[in-house]
């Protein structure tokens, strides 16, 4: 049976504006832990490490939109680039691993050899659930990464195995995909101004 699709109509516009506004304010009254997460990142660019990103879909779109904001400039493009890595975009890399091995082994197997003692790793999963995000997060674990789980809900799994997490207060992937990025462009900001040099 072919599921009927529902056509948003004009009062569903306001309607999702005010559930992003309300998950963002919802944020907004604790701010800690987007705190501590920049000051790990701008911790470890003062020691000469880098930053890598994976996640699936969304997620990996927002990886790669967060690297390439450090790699060239955020606000600042009068910088010398940062090192920051997302692991979503060698697909041959994703598609070797995912066949010899198995889709779950696709960032772990990056990871072991591309992260250092002394990283900063972003697992990110909406659910926290995403066996791949998890077995990349445990291998950043082995390597002596620190791991940032970017979580919604209740962090699911990805919550226990990270040493700092960003839990959005929403299941609703969409929301949380939104807040995902604008926390990230806020300590893509706070990362820039703390460790730039110029180029």
């Amino acid at each position: 049976m072919e599921m009927e699709s529902r056509r948003l109509n004009n009062s569903d516009i306001p309607k999702i504006l005010r559930e992003t506004s309300a998950v963002l304010t919802a944020l907004a009254e604790s701010t800690g832990e987007i705190e501590k997460i920049a000051d790990t990142l701008v911790a470890a660019y003062k020691r000469g490490n880098k930053m890598v990103l994976f996640g699936n879909g969304g997620s990996a779109s927002d990886a790669q939109h967060l690297a390439t904001e450090l790699l060239g400039g955020f606000t600042n493009h009068n910088r010398k680039s940062l090192p920051a890595l997302a692991l979503t975009t060698d697909t041959s890399a994703l598609t070797a691993i995912g066949n010899d091995y198995s889709f779950d082994e696709v960032f772990s197997r990056q990871v072991q050899a591309m992260v250092n003692p002394g990283d900063v790793v972003i697992a990110i999963s909406t659910s926290g659930n995403s066996k791949n995000v998890l077995k990349g997060a445990e291998m950043a674990r082995v390597r002596k990464a620190t791991v940032v789980g970017f979580t919604g809900a209740d962090g699911g799994k990805l919550k226990a195995i990270s040493d700092l997490c960003l839990r959005v207060p929403s299941s609703d992937t969409p929301r949380i995909q939104e807040a995902h990025i604008t926390v990230g462009h806020i300590i893509c900001a706070i990362v820039e101004q703390a460790v730039a040099e110029p180029a």
